[in-house]
């Protein structure tokens, strides 16, 4: 029997990481490679070249044949194009070769990927360029290189390349700031990024017998299951074998790859789990939940199981949504949101705090942009997820040293305190100073923000795009205010800062249910955004205060801007026509034909009842036929008005108008119909259904 790999041997055991680069690298070359990748500074092709020498030699030794480029478009999934390494020789041999130029720079046809305008059709060069600080890695017998991608005039048709210029706004500003207060050993500021990622498992052939599955990622019709998550017995039970197998694998799958996948459960809904990696910097950790969203659909196929990564698959039940856990670290490994022992003292941190306040409330909107997406808009305002209203938890504590810093007061914290637990062979527990709240769309968690509103299906880029670059905007601001003041006079001016920009923004700071009726009229009063929908959303994206902040960091141009835009739009309105088309040809190809064959069925039993007692009322098969030929005519009236107002969604040319259509006449014909049909399938046994119900497909893992 061959003897198992320990994980330690395991973990990154298909990365090109920093310990083999230390290894096979020259030690001057390793060091201008260390230093880009902590410095954000250009590699020289001969650096590259040796580097591509070596990162070749290696991949070939774990069985690799070809290299990629793989890059993050628009599209919201990931591109691969692969090349071999072999090199024909005149004399019918080849050599394996890899160059620096190879390396840092690839030229996929660029024309059939997402650019919202930035390209025609017909021009089709686009550029992939490394990223040397995430690290390469072995997948499926190719060596992987993760890249930015770009146009031929450089604009960005990626997500990688504006996160990586947000990353160097908020590090360049942070830093100005830290200097300005006395911190001025911090060379380098880094964004880490925890992205816990929900998912649903269901059995492959049901799956496979669903069309809406197959084709949209969420049921489009299905009447509930008599259970549910009422009882709450699915959330942190007992892993069922099959899928404790599922995530054993997919754990070694992830450390292989070097993805630090930490802890796993079973969620709220059946059939729905929950992963959580520990925390990365932002980059990689966006490429490698990227990666961990693959690998999970790869792994539960091998296991007979389809992965679920849509934000809604199941009406009335919980989805899906991806917690975004940030934070702020230095170069000198200091958590710039790490309150200490004594936070109302700590000024570093309470500036970077008010800075993050004042940031979310300022461009709320726009942080709202970055997660709406059709399958979300399903998710947000539920009694399961954030609303669609951003608001700050800071919880009990914090409240109370902000409330203190804006009275100019000292605070007087009461510290933490130990719990009895009332069994002496228990340990006792100390209580935090603060308790947590899961409505909170954008929650404090101890050292961290966790922001709870991206969609499970989405790439956390774009949420953390948004943050990163509203947080620099306005340590820029404090920087600005700072920079004329003399250094002995800093804190008092500093403070004073803090306090009025508190002053400003406190409108964003929420600690109660965020679920309630209540809090929703109290927001609006407060003045805060309740954007239900991407097309309600939209419009503040190509705002001038939206334009103005990304154009004058440097994060997209005006040109990238209304891209983004016109790619946002057009999905939305493609997902739901899509929805549409697949809901019409399941009522006409699949339900009615079930409908009209139990009906039948029905009819003749009554019947044959007749014959054989004459003057018998058959009131039962009475009952359900008046009720499933009530339903019927419903069916195809609501089907009739879907297919007509998709017709007239598709003659609309201005894309924000036509997804509006798509979102409030369309999405409703969508509903009405499904509620007609999940009343009459209610109604007819499981037998004439030509897919599985709901009960089958929720609770199939056995």
């Amino acid at each position: 029997m061959a003897e198992k790999t320990s994980v330690p041997e395991m973990y990154g055991s298909l990365v090109f990481n920093d310990k083999v680069m230390k290894d096979r690298l020259p030690k001057d070359i390793y060091r201008a490679v260390h230093k880009t990748i902590q410095n954000g500074t250009h590699l020289e092709l001969d650096v590259a070249n040796t580097v591509a020498a070596a990162m070749k030699e290696w991949a070939v030794e774990q069985g690799a044949t070809h290299f990629t480029h793989w890059f993050q478009p628009m599209t919201g999934l990931t591109a691969e194009k692969h090349d071999g390494f072999i090199s024909p020789e005149p004399d019918g041999t080849i050599l394996m070769e890899f160059s620096g130029k190879e390396l840092v720079k690839g030229e996929p046809d660029a024309s059939s990927f997402p650019s919202g305008g930035l390209r025609a059709t017909f021009e089709a060069r686009g550029y992939t360029a490394w990223d040397p600080s995430s690290p390469a890695f072995i997948k499926d017998g190719s060596l992987y290189i993760p890249t930015a991608f770009i146009s031929y005039g450089g604009e960005a048709l990626d997500k990688k390349t504006p996160l990586l210029r947000s990353m160097e706004a908020l590090s360049k500003q942070a830093v100005k700031v830290l200097h300005l207060i006395g911190e001025k050993d911090v060379t380098r500021v880094t964004t880490t990024i925890g992205s816990e990622q929900e998912y649903f498992l269901v059995d492959k052939d049901m799956y496979k017998k669903r069309k809406d599955l197959l084709l949209c990622g969420r049921t489009l019709l299905g009447a509930p299951a008599p259970k549910g998550q009422e009882m709450e017995d699915h959330y942190f039970g007992v892993l069922k074998p099959k899928v404790s197998a599922f995530m054993h694998d997919l754990d070694e799958e992830l450390w292989k790859l070097g993805i630090p996948a930490k802890t796993k459960h079973n969620e709220v809904a059946p059939a729905q789990h929950e992963l959580a990696p520990v925390f990365e910097t932002a980059n990689v950790a966006v490429d490698h939940n990227q990666l961990t969203m693959e690998i999970m659909k790869k792994v539960a196929d091998k296991h007979g199981f389809a992965c679920l990564l849509h934000e809604k698959p199941f009406e009335g039940i919980n989805g899906s949504g991806k917690h975004n856990n940030w934070s702020i670290q230095t170069d000198t490994g200091v958590n710039l949101l790490n309150p200490g022992k004594h936070p109302g003292d700590n000024l570093t941190f309470l500036t970077f705090l008010v800075a993050v306040i004042a940031a979310v409330d300022e461009y709320a909107e726009i942080l709202r942009v970055s997660v709406a997406t059709a399958g979300n808009d399903h998710r947000l305002g539920g009694n399961e997820a954030p609303p669609a209203i951003i608001s700050i938890f800071l919880g009990e504590e914090l409240s109370l040293v902000l409330d203190a810093l804006e009275k100019g007061v000292a605070f007087e914290g009461h510290g933490k305190t130990q719990m009895g637990t009332g069994a002496a062979v228990l340990p006792h527990i100390t209580r935090d100073t603060t308790d947590r709240n899961r409505t909170s769309p954008f929650a404090f968690t101890g050292n961290k923000f966790e922001f709870r509103m991206p969609g499970s299906s989405l790439s956390v880029a774009n949420a953390n795009i948004v943050l990163n670059t509203a947080v620099a905007d306005v340590l820029e601001t404090i920087s600005d205010a700072l920079q004329e003041v003399p250094e002995h006079h800093r804190k008092d001016a500093l403070m004073e800062i803090l306090k009025k920009m508190l002053t400003d923004h406190k409108r964003i700071l929420f600690n109660g249910n965020g679920y309630t009726d209540e809090w929703v009229e109290e927001a609006a009063k407060r003045g805060l955004a309740n954007l239900r929908s991407l097309p309600e959303a939209m419009p503040s994206w190509i705002s001038e205060k939206s334009l103005s902040l990304f154009t004058r960091h440097g994060i997209l141009t005006r040109d990238e801007m209304f891209s983004r835009y016109e790619i946002l739009l057009e999905n939305y309105a493609k997902t739901i026509h899509i929805e549409s088309l697949t809901l019409q040809e399941m009522t006409r190809k699949d339900f009615t034909g079930a409908l009209i064959s139990y009906m039948d069925d029905v009819a003749r039993e009554g019947n044959a009842k007749r014959a054989l007692l004459p003057g018998a009322a058959c009131k039962a098969e009475s009952k359900v036929l008046a009720a499933l030929d009530e339903d019927a005519g419903k069916i195809v009236e609501h089907l009739e008005k879907l297919k007509e107002d998709t017709e007239k969604a598709e003659q609309i040319a201005e894309i924000q108008a036509q997804a509006s259509f798509y979102q409030e006449v369309v999405l409703g014909d969508m509903s009405e119909l499904r509620a007609c049909i999940d009343h009459a399938e209610a109604l007819i046994p499981d037998s004439y259904l030509p897919y599985p119900t709901y009960g089958e497909v929720l609770f199939s893992l056995r």
